[in-house]
């Protein structure tokens, strides 16, 4: 069954690799390099988590996937327009994403700021395209909830409180507050979005919406621990980066024993709590799991 799941995961990440390459291909004009730099970072990879959990979250309710493959690699778009803000001198002030140089050493700071900017913009175009094809209040509902991730009450504001919060001691509420939106807000809308546009009842949501904040507590936990333990190479980008700007994050406030632990158990309640759906969660389960054990 692991296999089964696996290939399925597989397929839909060359399906938005695919769809994300050519959508930039061949575009432009006399601006035809800030396409350059939107492609350069959405070509870099990276395990398009995010597009991954919308179209299986979608999957659990009908089969017609390739007609929301848009909206996914909308959400993508806009998960890669953060991770280049993020690199860039005045934020984190990195030189590797993925592997690779990041965006501002490729093309310049100026034009990294508006290859960001261009993502963003680009992922809610789809989405307007998207909704325009008939009046669907689901789909308009869905497309507000990933807007809404992206804004000043998600990644913006994380990222916000992450910038303010340097060399300082912040309290635990504020730390799980920052990560909740800088990190959670897209993962949880990816989910949401999905079970809106589908169709979910109540009850689900509520479920889904349970999974999906536990699921972006775990990844970022996860993150916080692989950036003490794990490899630059393997992770494709600087390690001890927290440690470096003197940030609080999970590692500092519980221990790295503990913060595996947290990781362990609250990766457990998400695999409980999808089987609460009495349908079939095996994909996403596996994804579950995936992110638990992964190394980057």
């Amino acid at each position: 069954m692991d296999k089964e799941n696996e290939s399925i995961i597989e397929k839909l990440k060359k399906e938005i690799d695919s769809y994300l390459h050519n959508y930039m291909e061949n575009k432009g004009s006399y601006n035809k390099k800030i396409y350059e730099a939107m492609q350069y970072s959405l070509d870099a990879g990276g395990k398009r988590v995010r597009p991954i959990m919308f179209l299986l979250t979608y999957m659990l309710y009908k089969d017609n996937y390739k007609d929301v493959l848009d909206i996914a690699c909308s959400i993508e778009m806009i998960h890669t327009y953060s991770l280049i803000h993020d690199d860039l001198p005045a934020m984190d002030n990195d030189d590797l994403r993925r592997g690779k140089p990041t965006n501002h050493k490729m093309f310049g700071e100026a034009i990294a700021v508006l290859a960001g900017d261009g993502l963003l913009n680009e992922g809610m175009n789809i989405m307007f395209k998207h909704c325009l094809k008939n009046n669907d209040k689901n789909k308009i509902r869905a497309c507000k909830i990933i807007a809404e991730s992206s804004g000043v009450e998600g990644m913006v504001g994380g990222q916000t409180v992450d910038i303010l919060s340097e060399n300082t001691n912040i309290p635990i509420d504020q730390l799980y507050y920052m990560h909740s939106k800088k990190t959670g807000a897209l993962i949880n809308a990816s989910i949401i979005s999905a079970a809106v546009y589908a169709g979910a009842k109540q009850d689900e949501l509520e479920l889904l919406k349970y999974y999906g904040k536990k699921i972006g507590l775990a990844f970022q936990i996860k993150d916080d621990i692989l950036d003490i333990t794990g490899d630059t190479k393997k992770l494709g980008k600087k390690v001890k980066r927290d440690i470096d700007k003197n940030k609080t994050n999970f590692i500092t406030t519980y221990g790295l024993n503990k913060c595996i632990e947290m990781c362990n158990s609250i990766t457990s309640e998400c695999i409980d709590v999808l089987r609460k759906l009495k349908r079939n969660t095996k994909d996403l389960e596996y994804i579950t799991l995936l992110l638990l054990n992964r190394e980057k």
